[in-house]
């Protein structure tokens, strides 16, 4: 009995224990839980709430005269056929092309100049990581004015290619996608009188002909400054990941034959599997999210062809006073982000651990 009674005495006071370490633990967290609830969980649900509205920006959303229209300022996006559903697609096909460009180019020379300053033969490796990486830390307005000077008529690119006798088109003023210059090029197309099997179908308002334009002269300009200020972060990733691969192994791969090659493709690249899923999945997040670089340089012309989700959610909500449909346009963005994101791991799941787990076990005798 006695020894019944210290026993459920020491459980009960282990519970206790436990229970003031977890009220410790809330009280410690509960000024950081108090300030994101604030001023970011809250922003959200209002944010969503107005997408439900018409909202013109007027008063309160939450006053009682506000119109609420429920998923008309969603479904408007994809079903009603009018500008509004023009524009977003626009943006759409826009920022597809501008992701399928910058995040491979951006994580690919990353991994390279990741490669470059790991070399231990390498002298002033601190020189060359604080190079590459100073455009990631300085201002991205200021960089884009930068690049407005150089992309300009009499810029610096402009000049270089006169040197070897190009004309260097009006970048930010050249509307023309890449894809129809390259069909043109080759004699494929004619981008003055496209063809009518490509103008006379499309999918949510626009031909088949938009959509295959590619980036614009101008979305090129912008792509060029994304990868180039964004590369030195993505740099800092690899260069860790590789500092944390042990030498060992490398050594052993040495003496087993493997060439430089086949060293990066069988050794190095599996051990940084899991800093380029980082890597490709912060890329995604924001290039779909791309917005000062356009408001600075382009804001979204020429003819459209440089603007984005994020751009068009600012421009209806706080130029045209559309609220309701800038709130929309910024959550249908945010649900396709998480679904690319979700295919993305999908895609760069371990499949020998999924063929582990999905392995018949041996039974036991």
């Amino acid at each position: 009995m006695a020894g019944t009674a210290i026993r459920t005495g020491r459980r009960s006071r282990r519970r206790t224990s436990a229970s003031r370490e977890n009220v410790a633990g809330w009280l410690f967290v509960a000024p950081v839980v108090a300030i994101l609830g604030l001023f970011l969980l809250l922003p959200i649900l209002m944010a969503l709430w107005v997408s439900l509205t018409d909202w013109n920006g007027q008063g309160s959303p939450f006053r009682t005269g506000v119109p609420f229209v429920g998923l008309d300022n969603y479904t408007g996006l994809f079903v009603r056929d009018d500008l509004s559903r023009r524009n977003f697609m626009i943006s759409i096909r826009n920022t597809f092309s501008y992701v399928v460009i910058v995040v491979p180019a951006q994580t690919v020379l990353a991994l390279g100049l990741a490669l470059a300053v790991h070399r231990r033969t390498l002298r002033g490796r601190g020189f060359f990581r604080t190079a590459f990486y100073f455009p990631s830390v300085t201002s991205s307005v200021a960089i884009s004015v930068l690049f407005l000077f150089i992309f300009s008529d009499s810029g610096a690119v402009t000049e270089l290619l006169a040197i070897f006798g190009v004309e260097g088109p009006q970048w930010f003023s050249d509307s023309r996608g890449l894809l129809h210059l390259l069909l043109s090029a080759l004699g494929l197309a004619d981008v003055d009188a496209p063809p009518p099997v490509l103008t006379g179908g499309g999918a949510f308002g626009l031909s088949w002909w938009e959509w295959l334009s590619g980036p614009s002269v101008a979305m090129c300009t912008i792509i060029v400054l994304a990868v180039w200020t964004t590369s030195g972060t993505f740099m800092l990733m690899f260069l860790a990941a590789l500092q944390d691969i042990p030498v060992a192994l490398e050594e052993a791969s040495m003496l087993d034959g493997a060439s430089r090659r086949q060293r990066l493709w069988y050794v190095t690249l599996p051990m940084l599997k899991p800093t380029l899923f980082l890597v490709l999945t912060l890329g995604l997040i924001a290039t779909w999210q791309v917005f000062d670089q356009v408001y600075v340089m382009s804001q979204g012309g020429p003819a459209k062809t440089t603007l984005t989700p994020a751009y068009l959610s600012y421009r209806t909500a706080f130029r045209d006073f559309d609220y309701g449909s800038g709130a929309a346009i910024s959550f249908v963005l945010f649900l396709l982000i998480v679904l690319l994101a979700a295919l993305q791991r999908w895609v760069m799941r371990d499949r020998d651990a999924v063929g582990d787990l999905r392995r018949p076990r041996p039974r036991r005798s």
